[in-house]
Formats: structure tokens, sequence, C-alpha cells
């Protein structure tokens, strides 16, 4: 690198030297591996299509991770304002990297493409500013963008508990180079989280049970519980300038934990590079999804569509080939969405759809969900526990299971703290597209709290088992997740600035969840539950105005929480919806 520092990079070249190759590039902190002349990867590239095709590729562990020389930096932030060699980031790393290859790597034609999935995405978003002029495709994967605003780490500043915890029981630090070492796995003494985590006590106790201090990572995520300096400083979102020719981001709709960086990054793009080809994909995925296995169905829910052998085969080499290798026409949509419901891709113009149209939904009395606001007031209650927090599965479960975004919610709607509402049956399918929007009128007799808002497609009593149903749970009336989203009320007005809700006090909360594709077929029904727990996928709050991290066991305390109903179509309570017509 310009400041003298070496990085670890392996680079695998065809042994058909008769032609030039693309090179594809990612760069990861969790291992090249295998390390060695004469060991090879199980796999090569995105997919075996790409191996199989002939291209160049090329690993690195980024600086100081592993063989890499440096000092690693969780998320580095960007330096807009380098002046010589010494200012290094992960531009710099990856702009002296790629002009390392084009001029060392025999065989290569000059083209390279980035591409890389989670932690590796935000490193494919981050070498794509100020782009080295041989880099001629990107595709940032579930990119970490923002680990505040989103990502991972807090949404709408509600901890995620349970991903956390795990992730940093092995992410550690390395002090020099070294090769992997073989870590014996965290011994959470239980198969059930929910137990785990309620054991465990305030989150203080994580250090005081269990990092004893000693991972500075875990230390920099529970230290800063509001949007300051130190999360903007890696929101990398913010300076997405000079990207390559060509972008193509991904993501997962089902994605546990990087579901609003394929957005951001989208968005940002197309804001700050007007004249690159900018491209979204977003399937029906889990985390990483649609680089393995086929991608039919996630849990019980079936989408009768190998999504991700199309998505490697169709979308994704194509779009290196044509870019590295001018093989093709390189014609792309502007975003391939997978519409779930209906189970097909669709091509839109932009994300979210230019022809979506916004509407609202309003809570009604005993539980009604209707398009028309209620014509009189009132208010529905229920009484929170922080020592019996709401679950956010039906069954035991050791860590995040990848399936429970589209989980039966049945289970839940039979807990008093959990408010359901729910429309007639639907006589015409219903079609979405875009981000989901809550604004609430609520009051707590606490100083703090959470509300979790849950839009649910609830299916027919009489809709047919699949055949065989390994999972054994019946179909009709399962009230499947479409979309779940935490927000914490003390950061109902600012991500930075922290305030006490005033007891008894009526206030309006309104919040953005990641949108979606998907459509509520006829004779189905639309389901929205709110409740201010959802355990230990976040952590639990205490209830009163409390650094959360710090907080002591008498900081816990029950409080009564009030969704109000307003006849005032701008005031009443709604979940906004952009509606598509397209659902046929």
């Amino acid at each position: 690198m310009r400041d003298g520092a070496k990085l670890f990079t392996a680079v695998y070249v065809p042994k058909d030297d008769s032609k030039d190759y693309g090179a594809m590039f990612v760069r990861t902190p969790y291992s090249l591996a295998p390390y060695g002349v004469d060991r090879y990867p199980g796999r090569l590239g995105p997919s075996e299509k790409f191996a199989r095709e002939g291209f160049i590729f090329v690993y690195q562990d980024v600086r100081g991770r592993f063989l890499s020389e440096g000092v690693f930096e969780e998320a580095r932030p960007h330096n807009p304002d380098k002046k010589g060699a010494t200012d290094i980031d992960e531009s710099t790393d990856t702009h002296d990297t790629i002009d390392w290859v084009v001029k060392n790597v025999p065989g290569n034609n000059g083209r390279v493409g980035m591409w890389g999935i989670s932690y590796p995405g935000f490193y494919v978003a981050a070498g794509m500013i100020d782009a080295h002029p041989a880099l001629k495709a990107a595709s940032p994967q579930a990119p970490v963008t923002d680990f505040y605003r989103g990502d991972d780490s807090y949404h709408n500043g509600a901890f995620f508990l349970a991903a956390n915890f795990g992730f940093y029981t092995f992410f550690v630090e390395h002090k020099e180079p070294t090769l992997p070492k073989e870590t014996v796995e965290f011994d959470f003494g239980t198969p059930d989280a929910y137990e785990f985590y309620l054991d465990m006590g305030p989150l203080s106790n994580a250090n005081g049970k269990y990092f004893h201090g000693g991972n500075p990572y875990w230390n920099n995520l529970v230290n800063h519980t509001a949007y300051d300096d130190f999360w903007k400083a890696r929101s990398i979102d913010n300076h997405l300038y000079h990207a390559p020719p060509a972008v193509m981001t991904v993501g997962g709709w089902f994605d546990a934990e990087d579901l609003s960086g394929p957005f951001k990054v989208y968005q940002s793009v197309g804001e700050k590079n007007p004249r690159v080809s900018n491209h979204l994909v977003m399937g029906p995925w889990v985390h990483g999804g649609w680089a393995r296995g086929d991608g039919e169905g996630l849990g019980s829910v079936a989408f009768n569509a190998k999504t991700s052998e199309f998505y490697r085969n169709e979308i994704e080499f194509p779009f290196f080939d044509f870019h590295l290798n001018r093989n093709g026409v390189g014609k792309m949509p502007a975003v391939w969405a997978f519409q779930t419901g209906t189970n097909q891709w669709r091509q839109y113009d932009a994300w979210p759809p230019k022809k979506a149209e916004r509407r609202s939904l309003y809570l009604g009395e005993a539980g009604t969900l209707a398009w028309d606001a209620p014509t009189g007031e009132g208010a529905d209650e229920y009484v929170s526990d922080p020592a019996n927090p709401v679950p956010f599965t039906a069954y035991v479960a050791a860590g995040v299971p990848k399936e429970y975004m589209v989980g039966d919610q049945r289970f839940a709607s039979k807990r008093p703290d959990v408010l359901v509402y729910q429309t007639e049956i639907l006589e015409e399918d219903l079609a979405i597209a875009g981000p989901i929007s809550p604004a609430l009128l609520v009051s707590t007799t606490g100083t703090d709290c959470d509300f979790v808002v849950k839009l649910i497609d609830v299916y027919p009593l009489d809709f047919p088992n699949p055949d065989p149903n390994p999972s054994e749970i019946q179909k009709g009336g399962y009230q499947q997740l479409v979309r779940g989203e935490p927000i914490r009320a003390k950061f109902r007005n600012s991500l930075e600035r922290p305030e006490p809700m005033v007891p008894g006090k009526v206030t309006a909360i309104a919040y953005e969840m990641p949108g979606i594709a998907h459509v509520f077929r006829r004779g189905h029904r639309i389901m929205v539950q709110i409740q201010s727990s959802w355990f230990p996928l976040i952590d639990r709050n205490p209830q009163t105005f409390v650094d959360i991290p710090n907080a002591k066991a008498s900081d816990f305390q029950k409080a009564t929480q009030r969704i109000h109903r307003s006849a005032s179509p701008l005031e009443a309570a709604r979940i906004e919806l952009l509606v598509i017509d397209d659902a046929h």
C-alpha cells in the first residue's frame, strides 16, 4: 500500500493462458483461507459459473486482519481529505491493490470487478469511492452501510442484542499478523436464547459476566447508544462519490442483519453519480442466501421458484461478464425485485417504483384495520413487563433463526401485551412495493419504551397445508410476518439526542421500516401487531429514561402503553403503504 503496509493477497489465475481474463476481487476481514501455495478453496468467485467460464480471482485480508499488516479499524471511516501517503482508508487500499493487480498479474485484461457479502460488501462500497480506472463493475451485497441506522447493530435506537452478542463472541482483535486459530465455540449453556439473555440480566452484565471488557468492538457498540460522531464517521453511504461505471447492489427481503444497507447504497450511488449504471436486486433471501442453495423457500413459506439459481445465472454472472469481458448485451433493469405472495420477479424503473401510490391503513376500534380513518376517539392499551418480554419466535431457538422474518405470529397475537388489528377479508389482491411507515399516537406511564410494529399477511382458514409438510405447521390461519421493526421512543425526534417520554402525554411517533415487494392475496387479511418488546432480538428497554448499557436491575419497571385513535386522518394512528397496481 502507499504507506508501506503489505496486505496479504491470494490470486488464482486460469491455467489456460491463450487469452486474457477479467479479475474478480473480494476483500474480507474474515480470512481469505486457505493459506498456502498448494491449497485451494472449495469454490472460487461468486458462483461456480465464474470459475467454469474463466476469470482471475483475487482475495485479500483487509488491513490488520489475519496475515495483513497494519491496524484494523472496524468499518474504517472514509477520509475525504487525504493529503499524503500516510492518509489511508479502505478506498486507498482498494485502489492500490487494483493498481498492483493490473500491473503484475499475468493474463489480466485490465478490467476488474468487485463483489462481497455483508462486511466484505462494506469493503466493496468503500472501494468504489474515487474508483481506480480499472474497476469497471462493483456489487456490494448486503453491504454493512450504517451500523447504527438499520444495519446489524441499532434500528431506530433499539439495540439488536442476540445477533451482536453472538457475533462478538468470535470476532476478536488481532494484535499482529496471524493465521486463523481454531476457536472454542462460546458455550451458552442452554439451547434457549430467550432464557440465556433473560438470565444475563441488564446489558452491563455482558461485560461483567462474559466479555470482561476484553473485546473493544463490543465496547464501541454499547458505549455509543446514540447516533454520534463515532457512527456518523462510519456511514459509508455519505461518501459514495466517483463510483465505477456499473454498480449492482444486492439484498434479501428477509436479511436479519443488513436489510437497510442495500437501499442506502443504491439510493446514494444514484444521487451522487447520476451517470453511473446503477442497479438494485432484491430477492426473497436471508443474509447471503442468493449465493448458496436454490432459494425455493424460507421456513414454512414457499416461493415456488429457484430464486437464488436464477439470480446467480441470469443476473449476477451476465452483469460481470459484460462489464469485464464484454460478453452479452449488458441491458439490465434499474431494479429486479422478487414479489412475494405472487412469487414472481418484477422489473421496476426505480426503488421505490415511481408508480407506487401512498395509502394509509388506519387502526380502528375493536381491532379493526381499514382504509378509512375512524369516526371516533379512543385508545387501546397493554402492560409491558421487562421481566416477561414478548419473544420473537414461538419456539426455543439458540440464536437468531433465519426464518423468523417470515415466521408465524399466531403465538404473539394471543398475548395480552400485543395489540392486534386486522382488515376484513380482501376481495382483491393488494400489492405493495416500497418502505412501510407507521405513524402512531402513543402514551406511556414510563419515561422511555419501545414500540415494535409488525405488518402481517393472514392466510385463509382453509389454506391447504403443503405436501409434504415437514414443519407440521398448519397453514390455515397462518400469520406470516411481512415486515417488523422497532423504535426506541427516546429517539422519536432525533437519533442523536434522546429525550424522555412524559408520562401520560400523548405523543406522535413516526418512522420508516425497510421496504418489501409483496402481494396480499384475495381471501387473505392484512394484520398489524404492536408490542413493546421483541426479545432477545432487541435488548430489553427498562422503560425508564436511563443509559441502557449501564442500567441496574431496579431500573426495569412495568409500564402501561397506550395507542390512541383519532378521527383526524392527519393524526390518526395508521400504517402508510406504497401500493402498486401490478398484483397479477
